[in-house]
């Protein structure tokens, strides 16, 4: 048995206490991972107030986690003691399921998730199948690498999926901590960016980050500007919006695509996806060889979020940080 110490909420709404648990034997494919530091991401919040309708208590949140690993299991290959890791929402899956085999774990009707089938990042021990155990490139940023994890790949993913190109021109809907590294991603992506954002506070900030032009989402003409011209947008807010407002911006075969998690269903206009042959989708993130590929191209161009950083025995005071819509862009927590 591996005793555990971390910080888990006994019930939805609730403050997040000490809590000490034991993980059973470590499985023949398992890796257990000493916890340097884990993301705090809005989906934690919801899984904390069982929003989804899926929680359990008590829960240990957390799924953006990068660390040491500290035992292997007897049949693990290719990971060892040492190694720097990061592990993310999904902690394992079948491995021979159609999906699996394709490469696209992340779909698998087994797959075993964070914060749901386990305990989260919030403790200093996590523990995963080898599969989804990632070994982070050499001079990665350990300190800024958890969000990558989530954040990261929930925006890049749907680039390749969606084959976007450099010479697209694409948009990006809510620049917090999905979007502001959306368009880090795209602008080294070669994409013309388009973002859309409601707070003018921000658009000086917005346009280092990589956006060509800033777009206030509540003004009609300025949307109106760039109607029938984007290739490619990318949603990242989790509120309900005027949605056929933006298929009207996709060009002809533009994909608008959904990341952000809104709980209300989306009301689009069938006529006009149909007269300009439009599309709109959505994904839960990407396989390990697509996390691997995320965290390569990022190190590559030194692609990181901004974040806030807090000591793990202050996530309490950094989950109100969040609740109160003061991060900018990303908060991490940090293993003593």
């Amino acid at each position: 048995m591996t005793k555990v110490s971390g910080y888990a909420a006994k019930a939805p709404h609730g403050r997040l206490e000490r809590y000490e648990y034991e993980l059973p034997e470590i499985g023949a494919e398992q890796v257990d991972i000493k916890v340097a530091y884990c993301g705090l991401c809005h989906s934690d919040l919801s899984m904390i107030n069982n929003d989804w309708g899926v929680s359990s208590y008590p829960l240990v949140p957390g799924h953006e986690v990068v660390g040491e690993v500290i035992r292997t299991g007897s049949h693990v290959k290719g990971i060892r003691v040492g190694d720097k890791v990061g592990l993310s929402w999904f902690s394992e899956s079948c491995m021979h399921c159609h999906h699996c085999q394709e490469g696209n774990q992340q779909l698998c009707a087994e797959a075993e998730q964070m914060l749901i089938d386990r305990p989260g990042g919030f403790a200093d021990i996590v523990r995963g199948h080898r599969s989804w155990v990632i070994p982070l490139p050499k001079d990665i940023d350990m300190a800024k690498a958890g969000p990558l994890l989530c954040a990261g790949l929930t925006v890049f993913n749907p680039l390749l999926l969606e084959g976007v190109i450099p010479t697209d021109r694409v948009g990006v809907i809510g620049i917090g901590g999905l979007g502001h590294l959306a368009l880090r991603i795209l602008q080294h992506w070669g994409c013309e960016v388009v973002a859309f954002s409601s707070n003018p506070s921000k658009y000086d900030e917005i346009r280092s980050m990589g956006a060509t032009r800033v777009i206030d989402s509540t003004d009609a003409a300025a949307l109106k500007s760039v109607q029938g011209q984007l290739d490619f947008i990318l949603s990242t807010v989790n509120v309900p919006l005027e949605w056929n407002v933006f298929l009207s911006c996709l060009a002809p075969k533009g994909k608008l695509h959904m990341v952000g998690i809104t709980q209300e269903p989306i009301a689009v206009p069938v006529f006009d996806m149909i007269a300009g042959q439009k599309s709109v989708a959505g994904s839960p993130g990407g396989g390990p060889a697509t996390i691997r590929k995320m965290l390569d191209f990022c190190v590559r161009h030194n692609i990181y979020p901004i974040v806030d950083e807090y000591p793990m025995e202050q996530v309490n005071e950094a989950i109100r940080h969040l609740e109160a819509g003061k991060a900018r862009y990303r908060i991490v927590l940090k293993n003593s």
